[in-house]
């Protein structure tokens, strides 16, 4: 078996994608265990019965989370990109970015994919209500906090950045981004146009028939 980190992962996941920008970024070597292979599935079965992705094996260590890959990676396997800022400060607040991204951001907008998975019988119009009313809230605040900036946490790509790219990309396919919150529209560009993004955008474009909403014709 490789001796290279390994990623139990699937393109289209937006957590996994989190963890591909940071290997991307870097260009670090790493053997993509995709869970379309039965084998790939059955094994991170035995790593973690809980079955969530990305899950990262490296040697004898096995590290779960998609914010504890990425801080693994830039740990064990930096690069030019430090996805963690050195200063204390600055490495606080890409972490309060990554917590802003992951559970006021993607959290919603996975609730309204997850409800429309159900049977018409058992959704949760009330739920999908609050999730809009979040997503809504957490525009309006990051288009304030994106004025003037290029990234979220400081004046380069971080964890952060990481976290906002899959999150802002597939919110805006589920609850479109208003066009008055023109900080987030600029941003979410920029993040597609980061070739670790973009690369892990193509890879999963065969995909885009399966988002349970409908995939929009862009991006």
């Amino acid at each position: 078996m490789s001796t290279l980190p390994r990623l139990y992962s699937h393109p289209f996941s937006s957590y996994c994608q989190k963890a591909l920008i940071a290997l991307y970024e870097n260009g670090t070597p790493f053997d993509y265990r995709t869970l379309e292979d039965p084998a790939a599935n059955a094994e991170l079965a035995e790593l973690w019965p809980m079955k969530r992705f990305p899950v990262l094996v490296d040697g004898g260590r096995t590290v779960l989370e998609a914010t504890c890959i990425v801080e693994y990676l830039d740990l064990h396997y930096p690069g030019p990109v430090r996805l963690l800022p050195e200063d204390p400060d600055m490495a606080l607040e890409a972490r309060m970015m990554d917590r802003f991204f992951d559970n006021y951001v993607s959290t919603p907008q996975q609730k309204m994919v997850f409800d429309r998975l159900r049977p018409e019988a058992a959704r949760d119009a009330h739920g999908v209500a609050e999730a809009k009313a979040m997503l809504d809230t957490a525009y309006a605040w990051l288009d304030r906090r994106m004025a003037g900036r290029e990234w979220a946490a400081g004046d380069r790509f971080t964890l952060a950045d990481c976290s906002a790219a899959p999150s802002l990309f597939y919110a805006d396919w589920t609850y479109r981004i208003d066009p008055s919150f023109a900080n987030v529209i600029a941003y979410r560009q920029r993040l597609l146009a980061r070739p670790s993004f973009a690369r892990a955008v193509e890879e999963a474009r065969p995909y885009r028939p399966y988002f349970p909403l409908g995939a929009p014709d862009r991006d």
